[in-house]
């Protein structure tokens, strides 16, 4: 690998533009699908549901899906997105012809994957705070949390899509993969709900990190957060992104 550099920021800046283009039609449904996950499962499903803990139902799901849906965006910007843009675009072939290499766009992509994070999160956020379920500045810290975990899930759906023979192959990254831990993570239902097995192997999913300490944050207790998950979101990023730098160069030199 020669390395990334400052360049990289110009295919964020592309990304960023293209964006600019069509967020009338992407920005809808950034507000919607989670105000229809709230009102389906914190006000519909919520009223069923008895936590044992001072908070409802709802307060409980709301920070967890403002992880989620950092996580959804980042991954699908980073999988169908990069991957359109690699193989039926031919972007990353114009973009390499420039004095941009392979690093510069795997790492400009990871960045725009983190800034679609970012904005999922803040319009999630939003709506949170529309139901009233934001009572402290405290949740002003789930804006770098999303840009962390949205580093750390694009670095992993780069690699991915790195290694991905046809855009169909993601029906397996998001079944097998993403699903699963949007279950299993602690968004739902607390982890101590599940038998013990499950509640060690949850811990190993990425997302309950993010989830735990979102909701540590939205809820203005951030000393019930496992801090000790910003190492795990820091150190899969660290390893994930120079491994999807070098599969993805491997990728377009064949």
């Amino acid at each position: 690998m020669t390395g990334f550099s400052y360049r990289s920021l110009r295919v964020w800046q592309r990304n960023r533009d293209v964006f600019l283009k069509v967020w009338p039609a992407e920005v809808p449904g950034i507000f919607a699908e989670p105000l229809l996950i709230l009102l389906a499962m914190g006000v519909g499903l919520g009223t069923y549901v008895a936590l044992g803990q001072d908070s409802g139902y709802l307060e409980f799901i709301a920070p967890g899906i403002v992880a989620a849906y950092a996580m959804f965006s980042a991954s699908s910007e980073c999988t169908y997105g990069s991957f359109i843009r690699m193989k039926y675009q031919m972007t990353y072939d114009a973009i390499i012809a420039t004095p941009l290499n392979i690093e510069d766009v795997a790492v400009g992509e990871i960045l725009w994957g983190a800034t679609r994070s970012l904005i999922t999160a803040c319009a999630v956020l939003i709506v949170v705070a529309a139901f009233g379920l934001v009572e402290s500045p405290w949740a002003l810290l789930g804006i770098p949390l999303a840009v962390l975990a949205g580093l750390m899930f694009s670095s992993i759906a780069l690699f991915f899509t790195s290694l991905a023979p046809s855009v169909y192959s993601f029906n397996y990254y998001f079944t097998l993969f993403i699903t699963p831990m949007f279950f299993f993570s602690g968004v739902f239902f607390p982890l101590d709900a599940f038998p013990p097995l499950v509640q060690r192997l949850s811990w190993i999913s990425p997302l309950t990190s993010v989830a735990d300490l979102m909701r540590a944050v939205v809820s203005g207790h951030p000393e019930q957060g496992a801090w000790w998950g910003l190492a795990i979101i820091v150190g899969l990023t660290a390893v994930f992104l120079p491994v999807s730098l070098y599969t993805m160069r491997r990728r377009l030199l064949k």
